[in-house]
């Protein structure tokens, strides 16, 4: 019985990943459907946050490249980590609009192909909710930072709100169909300080996109 049970959710698991063909299409209409949240403030959140990357930087997940614009010009070198054919596609050709000298790698957070203690700055925006293993994630945010490295983040996370967090719950599989993977209740912040991160962040509402993704933390956190 246990066995037939671990299958079964198994097999569930993966119903509820969403498909490639998907994910190409998403990639497609990422920005479009980011619009309304980037314009009612995300983009002015993103933007006060990369103000404090500094030194070696490196963003996981860059998806289609939303930052770009946004790192200061003071910063020694950009690596961006984008896993998704797709995403990287829209990525590369958003870094050349812009003219910003970055390097481009093909690689999930879980597995980043860098030495340890050689980055200054992780950049994670929206990210950690979609990576299959958060702690595995996590622990090799840790294990790229310098001693005195920052991980500097924006993510949405479970709602205190008993009522959105059921939300959350219900719609977490269909969301995640949708949504190129994102797990809309995961509890990002409790985890980065199970992993050993000091965290300091505050809390804040993603206006402009469906209440279940809303709930934000953003903030700083060090080894």
């Amino acid at each position: 019985m246990a066995e037939t049970t671990s299958t079964n959710a198994t097999t569930d698991l993966r119903a509820s990943e969403p498909s490639a063909v998907w994910l190409r299409i998403f990639a497609l209409i990422y920005d479009p459907l980011l619009w309304l949240g980037e314009i009612a403030g995300m983009r002015h959140r993103r933007s006060a946050l990369l103000g404090a990357a500094r030194g070696r930087v490196v963003e996981i997940g860059a998806g289609t490249g939303l930052n770009i614009a946004l790192y200061p010009d003071g910063i020694a070198e950009l690596v961006l980590a984008e896993p998704e054919p797709g995403m990287r596609k829209r990525l590369a050709h958003r870094l050349q609009r812009h003219a910003r000298v970055a390097r481009i790698i093909d690689a999930p957070a879980e597995r980043l192909p860098l030495a340890d203690g050689s980055v200054d700055t992780v950049v994670s925006t929206l990210v950690l909710c979609t990576v299959d293993d958060p702690e595995r994630a996590l622990r090799e945010i840790a294990r790229v930072l310098r001693p005195d490295g920052q991980l500097l983040f924006i993510e949405h996370l479970r709602a205190s709100s008993r009522f959105l967090a059921a939300c959350q719950d219900i719609l977490l599989q269909p969301w995640r169909r949708f949504a190129g993977g994102c797990r809309c209740n995961r509890r990002t912040v409790d985890l980065m300080r199970a992993c050993g991160f000091a965290v300091s962040a505050d809390t804040a509402r993603w206006r402009g996109v469906p209440p279940i993704v809303r709930p934000l933390s953003v903030g700083r956190a060090t080894r």
